[in-house]
């Protein structure tokens, strides 16, 4: 199952002048990862690399987690992010299940026949021209790949993003409810790249853009797009390493119940549709 993304953090700690290594922070009830930004930035691509994970599941918990790229979305009144990546979920029974989906938000998320399981390395590209979206994803451990081409009427290319998420559940557009967090153990990123309209590609320190490291928080507030949240773990990204170009995503038992707030949109369930 998977949520679905709108919206933007709300900004709780920034490190000023900090060093290449170091973003500013946020917390967010639903994302954990790396956003690039700049004001009058516009991107047209973004790749990276991750290690699909395993869960630690609990008969009688469900519990769900995705790891993604993807353009957009970041901004306080963004309408639209296009995204594709890989679930990791624990069903009612204790049984864990991998996926493959790709979203472009404000729709749905759409599953991809792409086998995933734990242990295997995903490669997945997001490009936009105008309001053409390439998404691909790829299984370098199995030698298949997904690739497709598709047509949004909202685009929003503002910002690039590596993304640990806890999907929602979704009755409409605005009204999702983030769901519990799988234990997804650790989530490995690497080779993370994002190009911009005009210019190279570079990594998520390149000094043409701002980064904010996001905390996913069960207490933190406000990420738009969602009534109330139950977050029963969090997710924390570590430092920057490679140039720039990794990171790892380890989720930890929350310390706090979560207060009522706001998630970002994501993933389908039997009452209405998942986002991520």
């Amino acid at each position: 199952m998977r949520a679905s993304l709108a919206g933007a953090l709300i900004v709780a700690t920034v490190l000023a002048g900090a060093p290449a290594a170091i973003a500013n922070t946020t917390k967010s009830t639903n994302w954990a990862g790396y956003a690039v930004h700049h004001a009058g930035t516009t991107f047209r691509d973004i790749s990276g690399t991750w290690t699909q994970p395993s869960a630690t599941c609990i008969a009688g918990h469900p519990t769900y987690s995705a790891a993604w790229v993807g353009l957009g979305g970041y901004s306080p009144t963004s309408q639209a992010l296009e995204q594709i990546g890989t679930e990791l979920d624990c069903n009612a029974a204790g049984k864990v299940s991998s996926s493959a989906w790709y979203e472009l938000v404000p729709a749905g998320s759409t599953t991809v026949s792409l086998p995933v399981s734990p242990g295997d390395v995903m490669h997945a590209t997001v490009t936009v021209t105008g309001h053409r979206v390439v998404v691909e994803l790829e299984n370098l451990t199995r030698h298949v790949d997904f690739h497709k081409v598709l047509y949004a009427f909202s685009i929003d290319v503002g910002s690039a993003e590596w993304i640990v998420e806890a999907p929602s559940e979704c009755v409409n557009s605005v009204d999702c409810q983030a769901l519990p967090l799988a234990n997804f153990g650790t989530v490995n990123f690497d080779s993370a790249s994002a190009a911009a309209t005009t210019g190279r590609p570079g990594t998520i320190v390149d000094r043409r853009w701002g980064r904010t490291k996001i905390k996913l928080t069960a207490g933190a507030q406000g990420v738009v797009a969602a009534t109330t949240t139950d977050v029963p773990g969090s997710a924390v990204p570590s430092r920057l390493r490679g140039d720039g170009t990794a990171f790892d995503v380890t989720y930890a038992t929350a310390a706090v119940k979560p207060s009522p707030g706001f998630a970002r949109r994501r993933p389908h369930l039997s009452s209405g549709y998942l986002r991520h």
